[in-house]
């Protein structure tokens, strides 16, 4: 029977042929879709991991279904060469991947971007919103490419990368319009009135279903990512958002003053901030500024965990859930006013960590959460194993995931390399190691040790503390050994 069933579909899968029809792959023969949802500017402070003040209810939801990294850091903590290093897989040098203005193809002209593969292996690749910080970068990598207004007709005449850095803030109140329009300045946050489409990320959410619906159809795999930007200054929500806290219960961080012992450097002016009008170019914020930033910080993640929430619901109710790898991830961590400091730019772990949750429907691991230290190169190599396709030579940094989606009890990556600036840190499970090298002669200006065991939150610098002497020799050594060509800038050919 099941010899005459075999025979039966040859022949009807030859004459579909004879007519042109396409086959559509049985489930077990298609690739897995990729689903990335890239948040810029979150911290970990979601209920998930065990934050209670942030309401964050569908990445919480998203979260209990899948596995929850609970010491993932990026490599940069600066959102344009942050989206660099991870969408190469590079890791940052002195000389590449420094600051915000990072351009892949102008740095590593060579290597081969993560969308890059999958559009060469077959893939339907589809940008949304902000994944590489500039729209112009590695265009060719996607078959479509798209950012809300970004591509509108506009009386000035602007290119779209052009226009779009003149409209992103995205202010709805008619004063703060009115201002940004004259001036290119405006507040740190604002909060209107409207439904979740009056600010690009509802746009951009809107996107990702109409997306999923096409795709759904198609039977083509594909990698869709969908950047979100809300959880960017200024901090622009919904009003109805800003009205799920109750401003009393909102507090300033009991640690914000500078780190005992902490080296002057390592403590940043925050010259983001400073941009918008009001905020004092000098000195810090008077204490109710504190609380509205703080405030309409957690506004924006709600809007955005809602949005993601609708994103989630579609790709279950499309069927899509059952082949689609989902990871939710952001750029890099941020500072609400932790040592007096506010935005990133800093080697300190408010800047660093970050949330990463990646959903597997094959894994062997449904969901569990895992304290395994990764770092933000390790998502390149992870999806290409998981996806089945070939590894550019030469390359990758990071190391695959798979082991840790399939066991989270695995212990991970020994140390990460995280840089900003000059400032090069050597992070291990147990301790958060500093160097500020001159870039001139290579010489340490500067450094400090943070004891993660008893000391997550770093206010006391206990790297000239005698017991601990040989762990510093330890670190420092791993440093210039293990990452002396990111310190001294020889680079390769990628």
């Amino acid at each position: 029977m099941k010899h005459h069933f075999s025979i039966a579909l040859s022949i009807l899968v030859s004459v579909f042929s004879m007519f042109g029809c396409k086959t559509i792959p049985s489930p077990h023969e298609r690739k897995p879709n990729v689903l990335l949802l890239y948040m810029d500017d979150l911290r970990p402070e979601l209920g998930c991991y065990g934050k209670s003040m942030i309401k964050s209810p569908n990445i919480d939801a998203f979260a209990a279904k899948a596995i929850q990294f609970n010491n993932a850091y990026c490599n940069v903590p600066v959102c344009g060469a942050s989206r660099a290093s991870m969408l190469t897989g590079i890791l940052p040098t002195k000389n590449i991947f420094v600051d915000f203005d990072t351009f892949v193809q102008k740095e590593t002209p060579n290597a081969i971007t993560l969308p890059q593969l999958f559009h060469q292996n077959g893939y339907t690749t589809i940008s949304n919103g902000k994944v590489f910080h500039h729209l112009d970068d590695h265009i060719g990598d996607w078959d479509e490419l798209w950012r809300p207004y970004a591509f509108d007709k506009n009386d000035k005449g602007l290119a779209p990368t052009d226009y779009w850095q003149t409209i992103w803030k995205d202010y709805q109140l008619p004063q703060n319009k009115a201002e940004y329009l004259k001036t290119g300045k405006g507040p740190a946050f604002e909060n209107a009135e409207g439904n979740d489409s009056i600010y690009i990320d509802g746009l951009t959410a809107n996107k990702v279903i109409k997306n999923l619906k096409m795709l759904q159809k198609s039977g083509k795999p594909f990698f869709l990512a969908a950047g979100f930007i809300s959880t960017h200054l200024p901090f622009n929500s919904p009003k109805k958002y800003y009205d799920w806290y109750d401003r009393k219960t909102i507090k300033q961080p009991y640690n914000n003053y500078i780190p005992k012992n902490a080296p002057a450097i390592s403590i940043s002016n925050w010259p983001e901030m400073r941009e918008y009008t009001n905020i004092p170019k000098s000195g810090q914020v008077t204490d109710a500024t504190a609380i509205d930033l703080i405030h309409t910080y957690y506004a924006t993640v709600s809007y955005a965990d809602a949005l993601l929430g609708k994103i989630l619901d579609n790709l279950r109710s499309l069927d899509l859930d059952k082949n689609t790898i989902v990871v939710l991830v952001s750029d890099h961590g941020y500072n609400l006013q932790e040592h007096t400091q506010w935005a990133k730019f800093t080697n300190y772990n408010t800047s660093t960590q970050v949330p990463l949750i990646i959903y597997n429907p094959k894994s062997k691991s449904k969901s569990s959460t895992t304290n395994a230290l990764t770092e933000l190169v390790d998502i390149y190599p992870t999806l290409a194993e998981l996806c089945g396709l070939p590894l550019p030579k030469n390359q990758l940094e990071g190391k695959s995931l798979v082991p840790i989606l399939n066991d989270p009890k695995l212990n991970g990556k020994e140390h990460i390399l995280i840089k900003r600036a000059n400032g090069f840190t050597l992070k291990s499970t147990n301790y958060s190691y500093t160097e500020y090298i001159n870039p001139k002669d290579n010489s340490t200006i500067a450094n400090m040790l943070y004891d993660h065991q008893i000391d997550k939150d770093e206010n006391n610098n206990v790297v000239n503390e005698p017991e601990y002497r040989e762990i510093v020799k330890q670190l420092q050594k791993t440093l210039h050994t293990e990452y002396e060509r990111n310190i001294l800038g020889t680079e390769t050919s990628k």
